[in-house]
C-alpha cells in the first residue's frame, strides 16, 4: 500500500500537472470504486458522481495521512485512497478493444500501470487515471466542509512532520501495544505502514516486538528522529516501488536502494551481517535484525 512518501510524491506531481485544471468527463469500468455518493449497485452512484464532478475546477491538492484530496470549485472535495495496489497516473490514453493504452511510449506502458479502472478527462487534453490491480481503492465526493469534519479525517493522528517530540512522547505514553503496531496506527501518526515502520525501527535499533511501555525517553527520541529522516529521504527519491506503486508519470520510486530490512528476510544485515528475520505481529509482517535490534 502506498504510504506517506508515495502519497506525498503523488500530490507534488499532481500539483505541477493538474492544479487549476477542470474535469470534463469521467469513465469507469468498475462503478463500485465510487464509495460516495453511494448506491447499492454502484451504477447510480457513479452517474451522480459524474454529473457532480463535471465542470469542476481543481483548486487545491493536499494530503491527509494516506488520503489524496482535491478541493474543487463549488465547495466540493474529491478524496482518493489508493489502498493496496492503486496509484494515480497522468498522461493521454486511447481505448483499444476495451483497454486503455497510452498514446506515448514509455513508463505508462509497464504492466503495473495498465489496470485502469477510473479515468478523468481534463480541459488541458491530459487525463488523470487510477490504475488498481486489486480494485481496492476508494473514491469519494464530499462537500468540503463535511469532509473536513468527517470521522475519517478527524480520527487521523497528526502528520509525522508536524508533530513535536513532546507531543509524540505523550501519545506513545497512552499506548500499550508493540512499537511496530503503534507506528502503523493511523490514530497515532498518519501515513506510516509496513515498509517505513520496519525501516524506522531498524534505523533506531529498536526491536518491533518491544512494547511502548518498555521504551525509555532516549529510545523514543531515536524513533522520533529516524521517523522524520526516513520519511524525508523516501520523499526525496519518490517513494518505494517494490510492489505496485508508481509515480504519476508511471515511473518507479528510488527508495529501493535505501531499503535495509523490509522484505529482506534471510539476507545479511547491512550493518552487522546477521541474517534478517521476519515475524508476524497481529497478522502483519515485521522485518528486523536480531543483533542490531535486540529485544
Amino acid at each position: 500500500m502506498p504510504e506517506l512518501p508515495e502519497v506525498e510524491t503523488t500530490i507534488r506531481s499532481l500539483r505541477k500537472k493538474v492544479l487549476g485544471r477542470t474535469f470534463l468527463d469521467i469513465w469507469t469500468d468498475w462503478s463500485k470504486i465510487i464509495k460516495k455518493p453511494r448506491s447499492p449497485s454502484g451504477e447510480r452512484g457513479f452517474e451522480k458522481f459524474k454529473k457532480e464532478i463535471r465542470g469542476k475546477k481543481i483548486e487545491r491538492i493536499w494530503r491527509a495521512g494516506k488520503n489524496i484530496i482535491f478541493d474543487l470549485s463549488n465547495n466540493l472535495s474529491l478524496l482518493i485512497h489508493q489502498k493496496l495496489t492503486g496509484h494515480l497516473l497522468i498522461g493521454s490514453w486511447f481505448l483499444d478493444n476495451e483497454s486503455w493504452k497510452p498514446k506515448i511510449k514509455g513508463p505508462l506502458e509497464e504492466r503495473v500501470n495498465t489496470y485502469i479502472h477510473l479515468l478523468f478527462t481534463l480541459d488541458s487534453g491530459e487525463m488523470l487515471a487510477l490504475s488498481d490491480l486489486r480494485k481496492f481503492a476508494k473514491v469519494e465526493l464530499w462537500k468540503s466542509k463535511d469532509l473536513k469534519n468527517s470521522k475519517a479525517l478527524k480520527s487521523l493522528g497528526p502528520d509525522p512532520f508536524k508533530i513535536t517530540f513532546e507531543e509524540f512522547k505523550e501519545i506513545l505514553k497512552k499506548k500499550k501495544n508493540k512499537i511496530k503496531q503503534v507506528l502503523m496506527d493511523q490514530t497515532v501518526v498518519a501515513g506510516i505502514g509496513n515498509i517505513y515502520s520496519d525501516e524506522i525501527l531498524f534505523a533506531a535499533k529498536i526491536h518491533p516486538l518491544k512494547t511502548v511501555s518498555e521504551l525509555n525517553s532516549q529510545e523514543i527520541k531515536k524513533i522520533y528522529r529516524t521517523m522524520k529522516e526516513i520519511l524525508k529521504k523516501a520523499i526525496k527519491v519518490q517513494g518505494e516501488s517494490i510492489s505496485d506503486y508508481r509515480t504519476p508519470l508511471g515511473e518507479k520510486g528510488g527508495f529501493d536502494k535505501f531499503r535495509k530490512v523490509y522484505r529482506r528476510e534471510k539476507e545479511k544485515c547491512s550493518r552487522c551481517r546477521t541474517i534478517i528475520k521476519k515475524i508476524k505481529i497481529s497478522g502483519r509482517s515485521a522485518h528486523f535484525c536480531p543483533r542490531c535490534q535486540k529485544l
